[in-house]
């Protein structure tokens, strides 16, 4: 197999794996090749993909290598998301977010201890946008569902892990956690542009 022909099939495979992506182990066990050579037909594909006059561009998120759109255009993306066929995260959700974001593994009653008010529907529109899943039961009694973020989530902030989050200060009062959230939520109607 060509170099050529290897990054056409990388391309291919980025392509069909979608928001899931497909890390440099796979690509090495369908390519049959070693990790290291994948690694590097990656990297010149990436800055292949870096030319000005691309629309798309492969980045890695959390282990896994995938196809998104270039930051530079976010512009546009923001204005297609804003036409009525795009409906955006109520305030309510956004808040939620952050609070899992931060503190997950969460209860839906912990998160109500922090939020003041219920979080039903909120955490019903963040599992339909595979934002948040399921991560497990709480101990003791009823076993709440325990709450946390998906691939998904790194994806609409360009991380590459939950580590990757900025940090909150160390002692926080109500005026806090509301200016901490404000800048949670400008950040993430920026990135959720930008990684369409």
């Amino acid at each position: 197999m060509t170099l050529e022909e290897m990054k056409s099939i990388i391309e291919g495979l980025l392509y069909v794996t979608g928001d899931e992506g497909i890390d440099c182990k796979q690509l090495s066990d369908v390519l049959e090749v070693k990790v290291d050579t994948v690694k590097e037909v990656i990297d010149d594909l990436m800055a292949t993909y870096q030319d000005d006059n691309r629309g798309i561009q492969i980045i890695e998120v959390g282990g896994s290598f995938q196809f998104t759109t270039k930051p530079e255009h976010a512009h546009y993306f923001k204005r297609l998301a804003h036409t009525p066929s795009h409906s955006s995260l109520s305030q309510a959700a956004l808040e939620t977010l952050a609070i899992i974001a931060y503190k997950q593994p969460i209860t839906r009653v912990e998160i109500e201890e922090v939020r003041g008010v219920k979080t039903e529907k909120p955490l019903q529109t963040l599992l339909a946008k595979t934002l948040i899943k399921e991560v497990g039961r709480a101990e003791g009694t009823g076993r709440a569902i325990l709450y946390g973020t998906t691939k998904d989530f790194l994806d609409y902030f360009g991380l590459k892990s939950i580590k990757e989050l900025p940090p909150l200060p160390e002692a926080l009062d109500d005026g806090t956690i509301e200016d901490e959230a404000d800048l949670f939520f400008e950040k993430f109607e920026e990135n959720m542009s930008s990684s369409s």
